[in-house]
């Protein structure tokens, strides 16, 4: 298991197994974020198969797909909101872990310094240097 903390709150893993779950929620994490379509995944790790693994582990489950073709900033806004409104830590896991973190990248965009936003991401091992100019913008919506 690779799950990297970003922040207090936000945490992002590459594809986890549900066999994962209990283990996930004894670490204190409350919420998961599915943020893998089923289409890029196995039926064993489908979604579905996440939320009742995470359900028996007393996790909440989100599933909330993305794509870089749907990040649109009602999708960033919808994701921010998920992380936010947790009662706790929450995970956000997808292939890699990447798409999780500029997802929370861009929605972080409206409360926090890019260099800020960066730096967090690099505590965790995600580069997201290259997305200042897209940060800078975002901010400004």
């Amino acid at each position: 298991m690779d799950i990297r903390q970003i922040t207090p709150k936000f945490f992002a893993a590459p594809q986890i197994s549900p066999e994962e779950l209990p283990e996930i929620a004894a670490s204190g994490i409350s919420r998961i974020i599915c943020n893998r379509p089923d289409v890029e995944i196995p039926p064993s790790h489908h979604a579905s198969v996440m939320a009742k693994a995470a359900a028996a582990a007393g996790l909440e489950f989100y599933e909330h797909p993305l794509t870089h073709q749907n990040m649109t900033p009602d999708v960033i806004n919808e994701n921010w909101h998920l992380i936010n409104d947790a009662e706790g830590p929450v995970l956000a896991y997808c292939a890699s872990g990447t798409r999780s973190t500029i997802a929370w990248a861009l929605g972080a965009a409206k409360d926090m310094a890019p260099d800020d936003i960066i730096a967090a991401a690099a505590s965790g091992g995600y580069n997201l240097a290259n997305l200042r100019p897209t940060l800078e913008a975002a901010a400004r919506l």
